[in-house]
C-alpha cells in the first residue's frame, strides 16, 4: 500500500491550464470524490488516459471549475500506481483550492521529485532515465533537450544493459563450473570472453569521452571576453545579449568587477563574463576588478580578445592574445568596426572577427565562429553523459575492465579477472540504480520541482 501525494505540476505562475496530479492507492477514488465526469459514469468506471470533462468540486460540493480529468490504473502509469489528473483553468487559487480539496480526502502534498522517484522505485524507469527527466526539464538548448530526450528513451540504458548483460555471461559461466563441478556444463575458458571485455571497454570509453561536451552543453561554456579598458568589451556583451546589461562610457576603467551572464551565441550555451579592462593600475578597486579579469580568463574554456580597432595595437593587446592563445579556445575579436580602422593585428592562430556592436556588423560571423569552435557532437541524441555521477560510475567500470584486460595479457587466473568484471558490473549497476544506495538516489531527486 501507498500513501497518496498531490501537487500542482505546472508551476505556481498564471498559465493558460494547470494540472493537478495526484498518485497512490487512494488516487482514482479521490478523482471520483471531487470530479463529475459529464457523461454520468464516475473517473472509476472510464477507460484508462481518456480524458473526460466535467465539473470539478471540493469535498462539500462547492464548484471549482469546469475542466478535464484523466486516471491510469496500476501498473501502467507513469509512477507504476493508481493515478488521476485534473487539467483545470490555470489560475493559482483555483489550483490550490483543487489541492485542498485533495489533501481534504487524505492525499498529502508530495515531495521534489517524488512522482520520478516513484516510478523509478516502481520499476517504470531506471535511474539514467529519471536523471532525464530533471535534464529535460532544464534543458537550455535544443541540442541538451534532445539529448535528455534521448536518455529518457533509453540511450544510455541500452548501451549500459548490453555491456552489463556481456559481464554477466562470464560471471555466471564461471560461478556455474565452480558451484557444480559435477554437471555437465562446458569448461570456463576466460579467453573466449577477451574480445567481449575488449568491446565493453571501447563502449564505455565513448561514453566517457563524451562527458566533457556533455558537461559544457548542460552547463554552457565558461567564456571570457577580455582586452584593454575602452576596448569595447561591454558593448559587445551588450550586443550579444540584444540589450544593455553593461554599463558603458567613454571613461576607461568603468567595469570594475566580472558580469556574467548565459545566453546562445550561435547555437551554442555560454556563461560570458565581461571583465574589467585589464591594465597596470594604482586604483585599488580597479586592481582587484583587474585580478578578477585574470582569473575569468584562465578558468575560461573559450577567450574572446577585444582589440579595439579603432585605436593604435599596443604591447598590452599582444600580451592579451598571447592569453587566449594559450586558452582551449580562443577568439581575436577587432572591435568599433564602424569607426575608422587603425589597429594592425599580428599573425596568429586564432580567428579574428571583425565587429561593430553599434551597427551590429560581424556579430553572425562571431557566432558562426564560436559555432564552428564548439560543433554539434557525432553521438546519437542521449549517449551523451552530462552529470558527474554517471561519469564516475563509467570511469569505475572502465578501469575495472582495463585491469581485467591488463590481467588476462599477462595470464592471470580466471578468478583475478572476474573479480575486475564483476566490479565493473556493481558500478554500472549504480548507473542505472541496479545497486544504488538511498542516500543517492535521494540526493538525485532532490534537485527536481515539486509535482514531478
Amino acid at each position: 500500500m501507498s500513501d497518496t501525494i498531490a501537487a500542482v505540476s505546472t508551476g505556481s505562475q498564471v498559465c493558460a491550464i494547470g494540472i493537478v496530479r495526484l498518485s497512490g492507492d487512494a488516487a482514482i477514488d479521490i478523482a471520483d470524490r471531487l470530479f463529475r465526469p459529464s457523461c454520468g459514469k464516475p473517473m472509476s468506471a472510464c477507460e484508462d488516459r481518456k480524458l473526460m470533462y466535467g465539473k470539478l468540486s471540493d469535498a462539500d460540493g462547492r464548484l471549482l471549475d469546469v475542466c478535464l480529468c484523466t486516471v491510469s490504473r496500476a501498473p501502467n502509469s507513469y509512477t507504476g500506481e493508481n493515478t488521476a489528473e485534473f487539467q483545470c483553468h490555470g489560475s493559482p487559487v483555483v489550483l490550490r483550492a483543487v489541492l485542498e480539496a485533495a489533501f481534504a480526502l487524505g492525499a498529502r502534498q508530495a515531495l521534489p521529485g517524488e512522482f520520478t522517484k516513484r516510478a523509478f522505485c516502481n520499476g517504470r524507469m531506471d535511474l539514467a532515465g529519471a536523471e532525464a527527466v530533471a535534464d529535460i526539464i532544464d534543458a537550455e538548448t535544443a541540442e541538451a533537450a534532445r539529448n535528455a530526450a534521448g536518455q529518457l528513451a533509453g540511450a544510455i540504458s541500452r548501451k549500459i544493459d548490453a555491456v552489463y548483460a556481456a559481464l554477466t555471461d562470464i560471471s555466471s559461466h564461471y560461478h556455474a563450473v565452480l558451484d557444480y563441478p559435477d554437471e555437465d556444463i562446458e569448461p570456463f575458458l576466460i579467453e573466449r570472453y577477451r574480445e567481449d571485455i575488449s568491446r565493453a571497454e571501447k563502449t564505455l570509453g565513448a561514453l566517457r569521452a563524451s562527458y566533457d561536451r556533455g558537461r559544457l552543453m548542460q552547463s554552457g561554456i565558461p567564456a571570457a571576453i577580455v582586452g584593454r579598458p575602452n576596448a569595447g568589451k561591454s558593448s559587445l556583451l551588450n550586443a550579444v545579449l540584444g540589450y544593455d546589461r553593461a554599463i558603458v562610457t567613454d571613461i576607461p576603467g568603468t567595469t570594475r568587477d566580472t558580469i556574467e551572464e548565459k545566453l546562445k551565441l550561435g547555437g551554442v550555451l555560454l556563461r560570458l563574463t565581461d571583465t574589467a579592462g585589464i591594465r597596470e593600475t594604482s586604483d585599488e578597486i580597479e586592481r582587484l576588478g583587474v585580478d578578477r579579469s585574470r582569473r575569468a580568463m584562465h578558468e575560461a574554456e573559450l577567450v574572446i580578445a577585444v582589440i579595439d580597432g579603432s585605436g593604435e595595437f599596443t604591447s598590452e593587446d599582444a600580451d592579451i592574445i598571447k592569453c587566449a592563445e594559450t586558452a582551449p579556445h580562443g577568439i581575436v575579436v577587432l572591435s568599433k568596426s564602424d569607426l575608422a580602422s587603425r589597429a594592425v593585428i599580428p599573425e596568429t592562430a586564432l580567428p579574428v572577427v571583425t565587429v561593430s556592436s553599434r551597427t551590429g556588423e560581424g556579430i553572425s560571423e562571431l557566432e558562426s565562429t564560436v559555432r564552428r569552435l564548439f560543433p554539434m557532437p557525432d553521438a546519437p541524441a542521449g549517449e551523451i553523459l552530462t552529470n558527474a555521477r554517471q561519469f564516475e560510475a563509467v570511469s569505475r567500470a572502465l578501469e575495472s575492465l582495463t585491469a581485467a584486460s591488463q590481467a588476462l595479457a599477462i595470464g592471470c587466473t580466471p578468478d583475478i579477472v572476474l573479480t575486475e568484471t564483476e566490479a565493473a558490473m556493481s558500478a554500472l549497476g549504480e548507473l542505472t540504480g541496479r545497486t544504488v544506495r538511498d542516500e543517492v538516489t535521494n540526493r538525485i531527486f532532490e534537485r527536481f520541482c515539486v509535482g514531478k
